[in-house]
């Protein structure tokens, strides 16, 4: 499967009050090919069953879902996964999800990180924040140069996350991102429609 493409990824302050599943359908009809559950709380039960749910919108728009940080959950799903740098060993992933899983590496700002990722058998790895975010407020720690670098050295995808929007994403493209992490420029909207709207103008993109 070809990594390239919108990669939405969910947040659960946004897509609280029944917005999760029509907000996240919106997206993948809008053509998002790869989709990130990334919900922090402790409600397992919870978790398992918006996760089952996604899942299954996935399956039916034939795009992909990735676990944040929770290999087990991933496992038990049979789905892929995200690890940021303090959740666990890329190997015990992926030996606990099989060859056929995505797993993915957060490698901030790092070319070195990025190598030891892709050295782990990461499929992809993912650089930022590049932009003001709004989800991870701060300084940026990665630079457009960065992604160019990035891929002149590695054979994997390059994934740009951090105050993604419509007017940056192009550069960022251009500079060699296969997949652009987006949250607020995605689900903070009023309808899914404009869900929709906004997936498909970054879909075209690509």
């Amino acid at each position: 499967m070809k990594l390239r493409g919108l990669y939405a990824i969910t947040d659960s302050k946004l897509l609280a009050d029944g917005r999760l599943l029509p907000y996240v359908e919106a997206a993948l009809k809008g053509g998002a090919r790869l989709l990130q559950y990334r919900d922090k709380s402790s409600d397992e039960s919870r978790r398992l069953r918006e996760a089952e749910a996604l899942r299954n919108l996935c399956e039916r728009h034939g795009a992909t879902l990735i676990i944040n940080d929770d290999a087990e959950l991933a496992a038990r799903l049979g789905v892929s996964v995200h690890l940021g740098q303090t959740d666990g060993s890329l190997a015990v992933a992926r030996a606990l999800l099989g060859r056929q899983a995505i797993i993915g590496a957060t490698c901030h700002g790092s070319l070195e990180l990025a190598e030891q990722a892709v050295r782990e058998g990461a499929d992809y790895v993912a650089f930022g924040r590049f932009f003001q975010s709004l989800t991870k407020p701060g300084a940026s720690e990665a630079s457009p140069d960065l992604l160019e670098q990035a891929r002149t050295r590695f054979g994997v995808p390059l994934v740009a996350i951090g105050g993604v929007t419509l007017d940056n994403a192009p550069e960022l493209i251009g500079r060699g991102a296969d997949l652009l992490a987006v949250i607020n420029a995605l689900f903070a909207a009023d309808s899914a429609a404009e869900v929709e709207r906004r997936a498909r103008a970054f879909s075209a993109l690509f």
